[in-house]
Order: structure tokens, then C-alpha cells, then sequence
């Protein structure tokens, strides 16, 4: 259970001052009439997600692990930061016994695209594809290059190690995996980005990484009924989001999230995500930064402790 500090020095309000308004957000969101409710579908996943198509994933990882050294992901966003921070946080920035798992799509630095398809040369690899389009610019760039790669290099037998993970019915990047006969995963219609780590966007490359995902999916579960009851005395999710308002409102414009493990790192970049993708708009939100401690504390945190608050 996490826990948060309702009696933080630097809180001028109650946090529990809030709880009427608490109530009537978590209303409009569990009755999907808040806005953006067409991407809310994140709420029931834990419920709804298609048992056959997690069986396909776990099929497909066990024959990537098996027959393959590599495994470039091809996304950018949430198409791969959610797994990109898991697999690291879990597993470590260098794991031993596992699929080595690589990033693309998500930089037009050229320099860092050659480096990355001269590495795979040798090796035996699996390409997963992830776009709900097939139109993202950094990700279709990449794709281009990695399935020319992957035809010199398997002729045929290419279609079988390109996967793809975007929408159930439309999309270039559809078309072409029928076109091709790669194997597909669904992005669903009503999950953004942000939050697609819980399907098969994020859980396929997890699976394929040595990962439990029956486990994965029981923790999501379980942190859904957990805080799913608006009571601010029992909900620390809620009260964060009270607290950091408060603060906000008190002047704080700027959030730091800092963590104390290397392997971390990637969770800090994808919780920027979540809160600069999704507060920065229409001239608001706090900016979302974030360190790693201890390293940044001999540099960032001679600012943190006596800079400019």
C-alpha cells in the first residue's frame, strides 16, 4: 500500500477538504461521462482483456525466447516506455538468461538507427512493431528500415519473426500485417497510449523478457479494486493528486520525481509521459521532471537543496 503524509509542512489546506469533489470526479469517471471518457477503458481491463489473445502472447514469447537473441521493440511513447520501464525496473539494466530486448522508433537520430541495426547483424532477431496507425513518423521510419533488414536477412521466413501490435481493424500498419501475414495483437479502442502498457503493448514484450505476466496482470488487478474507493483516507492515489493540486495552487508549478536505482530510470521517463502528455494542455499543468539519486545529487542537487525554489 502506498502511503502519503496527509499533514505535509508544505500543504496550506486540508487534503480531506477535497473529498466532495473527490467524490464527484470518481463518479463521472466510473460512469464514463468525464471528459475523454472514450479512453477509460483502462478502468475494467483487469476484467475485460481477451483471455485467447493473452494465451496467443504467451505462445509468441516462448517462440521469440526460443529461436531468438533479440527482440527490437519499435515504438515510440507509450507504445514502448510503459514495458521499457517494467522490463528494466524488474529485471535490470544488463539481466543475465534473458532475450536481449532493443529499442527503436522512437528517435530520428540516424546515428543511434545505425548503430542498432549494425548490433542486431549477427544475431537472431524478432521484431515487434507497435503503432495503432502504422503512421507515427519516428516509428514508421524505423519499421521501414528494420523490415527491409529482416527480408535480406530471412527472405520468407521474415513474416514469422515480424509482430505487430496495432489496431483490430484499420490502420496502414493493419493493412500491411495482413498484407504480409505477421502476426497481430490488438491495441484497444478505448485504452490511450499512456496507459496501453496493460495490453498487449506492454505485455507482450514483458512475457517475452522472461517476465511473469499472469502475475503482472493479478497486480493490476488488485491495485484496481485497491483504489477504487474515492474515501481519501483510504485511497493514496487520490490524496497524491489532492496534495500535488494543493501545492500547485500554493505556487509549485514544477514536480520532481526522484528515484534511487538506476534500473528506474525508464519509470521516471514514462511518468512524464503520463503527466506532461496528459496535463500539458490549453496553457496548464505542472512540468513533470524527474532524478536519479544518488548520482544526480552531485549535480541537480546542489539546485534541488539551495536554487531557485
Amino acid at each position: 500500500m502506498l502511503t502519503l503524509d496527509l499533514n505535509h509542512a508544505k500543504l496550506k489546506e486540508d487534503v480531506k477538504s477535497y473529498q466532495e469533489e473527490v467524490n464527484k470526479i470518481d463518479e463521472t469517471l466510473r460512469n464514463h461521462t468525464c471528459k475523454g471518457n472514450d479512453f477509460t477503458g483502462w478502468l475494467t481491463w483487469a476484467q475485460d482483456y481477451d483471455r485467447n489473445e493473452f494465451a496467443r502472447i504467451k505462445e509468441c514469447a516462448k517462440r521469440i525466447q526460443e529461436n531468438g537473441d533479440v527482440l527490437v521493440v519499435c515504438g515510440i511513447g507509450g507504445s514502448y516506455l510503459g514495458a521499457r520501464a517494467a522490463i528494466e525496473m524488474i529485471n535490470g539494466i544488463y539481466p543475465e538468461n534473458q532475450i536481449e530486448i532493443v529499442y527503436l522508433g522512437n528517435t530520428f537520430s540516424s546515428s543511434y538507427i545505425a548503430q542498432v541495426m549494425k548490433y542486431i547483424e549477427g544475431k537472431s532477431v524478432y521484431v515487434n512493431v507497435i503503432s495503432k496507425s502504422g503512421t507515427t513518423t519516428e516509428t514508421a521510419l524505423a519499421f521501414r528500415i528494420l523490415k527491409q533488414f529482416m527480408e535480406d536477412k530471412y527472405g520468407e521466413e521474415a513474416s514469422s519473426r515480424i509482430i505487430a501490435t496495432t489496431d483490430k481493424a484499420r490502420g496502414t500498419l493493419k493493412a500491411l500485417a495482413e498484407e504480409q501475414g505477421y502476426e497481430t495483437f490488438v491495441i484497444p479502442d478505448d485504452i490511450g497510449g499512456r496507459f496501453s502498457v496493460i495490453t498487449p503493448v506492454g505485455v507482450l514484450p514483458m512475457a517475452a523478457a522472461g517476465i511473469d505476466i499472469d502475475a503482472f496482470m493479478k497486480g493490476y488487478a488488485d491495485g484496481s479494486g485497491e483504489y477504487s474507493d474515492p474515501d481519501l483516507d483510504k485511497n493514496p492515489a487520490y490524496r497524491y493528486a489532492v496534495a500535488r493540486r494543493i501545492l500547485q495552487n500554493q505556487g509549485y508549478d514544477v514536480e520532481l520525481f526522484v528515484n534511487y536505482e538506476t534500473q528506474m530510470q525508464m519509470v521516471a521517463e514514462w511518468w512524464k509521459q503520463l503527466f506532461g502528455e496528459s496535463e500539458g494542455k490549453d496553457g496548464l499543468g505542472i512540468l513533470p521532471d524527474s532524478a536519479n539519486f544518488s548520482t544526480d545529487l552531485h549535480s541537480l542537487g546542489q539546485f534541488v537543496q539551495d536554487g531557485k525554489k
